[in-house]
């Protein structure tokens, strides 16, 4: 066996997946493991998976051990579309209420705490609850939720009072795309599995690309048949997302690490970021650091 692949099972990252050439990579000893992003987050730490899209949280969480991938990520210019609070009162009306978080994701529930903690300097209690928009509502004041529990909650529900989403909020306040997953290996793996992980991260290019090329048509097709919902509903919830990794994504993200140290979210403070290079093996990019 070659290298472990951790598939997030959302559809945000599936333009990155749904053209992946599996079996070619199989041939190569390369295996695939779907999971949450928690799930995978924790297989990447404990070395069980070696490369795949994890929340940018952890990334920070592990700046020695992973370097990322170039030119892919689940991001946001404005508004997500899939990450949303919903909320039986104003966002600066909760400060002493209870908020239940999702268990599903670290980026977005820490994006929150920024959100509440730097932008509204709202003190609230968080629960972390299994994702069930019902339960959570039902005995919390508010919930976070993302994904495609956060979609269909939106879709599916008229009881909430107030809906905001993270990613509007986090562009509105900072002016950056907000970069929820990025695709990190594992140094050690970047290493002995060299030629395996250039091939592996051609295909997530190729696949990137091709959806692009043929305006998510295809995808959407497939997506339809688990998720329901019309096809210009998916048309424009994959036009608000991006899933690039420019110098503008690298610098917001700087930032968000900045803002979750200064709370206490992350333990050291997170200086540059390391982009794997199949050419020089990697670079730094700083960007003038932390703001």
């Amino acid at each position: 066996m070659s290298i472990r692949i951790g598939e997030i099972s959302y559809t945000n990252i599936l333009p990155m997946f749904y053209y992946v050439d599996r079996d070619k990579l199989r041939e190569m000893g390369c295996e695939f493991i779907p999971a949450i992003p928690s799930e995978l987050n924790a297989g990447m730490s404990k070395g069980k998976i070696d490369v795949g899209g994890i929340s940018s949280f952890s990334y920070g969480e592990h700046i020695h051990e992973y370097e990322l991938l170039p030119d892919l990520s689940v991001s946001s210019p404005k508004a997500v579309g899939s990450i949303f609070l919903f909320s039986k009162v104003p966002i600066d009306e909760l400060d002493g209420k209870r908020i239940a978080l999702t268990s599903s994701s670290a980026t977005s529930v820490n994006l929150l705490k920024i959100i509440l903690g730097s932008f509204y300097q709202q003190n609230v209690h968080y629960t972390t609850e299994a994702p069930d928009y019902e339960q959570m509502m039902a005995h919390f004041d508010a919930a976070l939720l993302i994904g495609d529990d956060a979609i269909l909650a939106k879709r599916n529900g008229d009881k909430h009072h107030y809906v905001y989403d993270l990613g509007e909020i986090w562009s509105t306040e900072t002016g950056y795309p907000m970069t929820y997953a990025v695709f990190a290996v594992r140094k050690d793996a970047a290493r002995k599995h060299h030629n395996e992980l250039k091939e592996v991260m051609n295909e997530f290019h190729k696949s990137k690309y091709r959806t692009q090329l043929n305006q998510y048509e295809e995808m959407i097709e497939s997506i339809q048949q688990s998720y329901q919902g019309d096809a210009d509903f998916w048309r424009n919830y994959f036009a608000g997302l991006n899933n690039d990794l420019t110098k503008t994504h690298i610098e917001g993200l700087l930032h968000y690490f900045d803002l979750a140290y200064k709370q206490g979210l992350l333990k050291e403070p997170v200086q540059d970021i390391v982009i794997w290079n199949p050419e020089t093996m990697s670079e730094s990019m700083s960007l003038g650091g932390s703001e």
